[in-house]
């Protein structure tokens, strides 16, 4: 296997493990828990979980050169969802199509091939794009968490890496 490959893979394991973990935080969220917003200026909780659901597929989206419009279409179609079994599923369904396509790539195509967001000036590897899909997820991941620390769940930093 090449290098590349071997990157590729290790990547797609940790953006495996925060969306198996993202998933069992999403379910851990109370129907109490839903009216939660940290501050005016910040992302309500379910504003913050239909978004990490969707990061993959809609990164997926923005590195296939997707418009506005159809980036847009995916960050709303989870609007009014509060179901945290059918939240932590889509973000497993965000995850799959993106695999799907990071794993077709041929490791120069991976390395090499670059392609432009709607919203740059200049274009990103496919290598690049899956470093930001995964520190994209991570960050609103870590963002749930503490949602939810601060909403007085009994969480442990551990569960974020079983």
């Amino acid at each position: 296997m090449t290098e590349a490959l071997q990157i590729r893979d290790h990547l797609l394991t940790e953006l495996e493990t925060g969306v198996r973990t993202g998933e069992a935080l999403i379910r851990l969220i109370r129907p109490e828990d839903w009216s939660y917003r940290p501050q005016d200026n910040m992302r309500s909780l379910p504003e913050l979980v239909r978004h990490l659901a969707l990061v993959p597929r809609s990164d997926l989206k923005i590195m296939q050169e997707g418009n506005a419009e159809e980036v847009g279409a995916i960050e709303s179609s989870l609007d009014n969802e509060t179901d945290p079994e059918l939240l932590a599923a889509a973000l497993r369904e965000s995850f799959e199509p993106y695999k799907a396509y990071i794993t077709s790539l041929s490791p120069e195509d991976l390395m090499t091939r670059s392609t432009k967001a709607f919203y740059a000036e200049s274009g990103h590897t496919q290598i690049q794009w899956q470093i930001e899909t995964l520190t994209h997820l991570f960050h609103h991941r870590s963002q749930l968490y503490n949602y939810l620390k601060q909403l007085g769940h009994e969480l442990h930093f551990s569960m974020l890496y079983m």
